[in-house]
């Protein structure tokens, strides 16, 4: 079992920053429904608006913070990593698509020998 802390939002001020983007969010995807006469353009404006709102909002919260700081984080992370080169690549692809032939053979015989012993051998419904 893992004993990681759960972070939540301690402060009101953090709450009221979230639901105040929460919000925004909500009320640009209101106003594609309320301008449902007016232009396309009109109403995307409309989900990019508030969906840039809420995320305006949203940066500058403690929440908002540590999730940037985990993004940060997680790119590093990612520079780290070595990547296969392009001949491991192929040998491996390669490998799990012989395995998967070898596979749905080996399950059609099963299927096939466990056909022939039901239906033939076992109830005699010869075809």
């Amino acid at each position: 079992m893992s004993n990681q802390n759960v972070e939540t939002v301690s402060s009101g001020a953090d709450r009221a920053k979230v639901a105040a983007a929460v919000l925004a969010v909500v009320a640009g995807i209101v106003g594609w429904y309320m301008l449902a006469q007016q232009p396309l353009v009109v109403r995307l404006a409309s989900i990019l608006v508030g969906v840039a709102a809420g995320v305006a909002i949203a940066w500058f919260s403690g929440p908002g913070q540590r999730l940037i700081a985990f993004g940060k984080d997680a790119w590093a992370e990612t520079k780290r990593v070595v990547w296969p080169e392009k001949k491991e690549t192929w040998m491996v692809t390669a490998y799990v698509f012989a395995f998967v032939v070898v596979m749905a053979i080996f399950l059609w015989v099963v299927d096939k020998s466990l056909e022939w012993l039901l239906y033939d051998l076992i109830l005699g419904w010869k075809r």
